[in-house]
């Protein structure tokens, strides 16, 4: 396997644990929810994971791979509102957890090339 073909199966299983700690420790995620958005947290925490899950299902099969890793890139920058959320409500937590808040933001930019970049090396086959 090449490291192409590497690329995308690492993706998807990224995009995986993601989904799945989305269902395993809801609450951590509850926190990240922008409070502008309606309804409960545990609703977009959920929703949020199971589209991780989907697309990470999606970018694993070549033949969807191409769409998957497509609205990955754009899920990627969806969330974004979410990660700044998290930087400004964590400003008074210790100090490990506020550099993690902030750390998270610049790290959304290699997902979305990532993606991007799984997506446009599928659609040149």
């Amino acid at each position: 396997m090449g490291r192409s073909e590497r690329s995308p199966l690492l993706l998807a299983g990224l995009l995986a644990a993601a989904g799945v700690a989305h269902f395993a420790v809801p609450k951590s995620f509850d926190a990240t929810i922008p409070k502008a958005l309606p309804g409960s947290p545990r609703t977009w925490t959920y929703a949020s994971g199971a589209v991780e899950l989907a697309l990470a299902a999606g970018i694993a099969l070549p033949r969807t791979r191409a769409v998957a890793a497509r609205a990955a890139t754009a899920f990627f920058v969806g969330v974004f509102p979410a990660n700044v959320q998290m930087a400004v409500d964590w400003q008074k937590r210790p100090e490990p957890l506020r550099t993690a808040a902030l750390a998270r933001l610049p790290l959304q930019v290699p997902l979305v090339l990532w993606a991007r970049g799984v997506a446009r090396n599928e659609e040149g086959r």
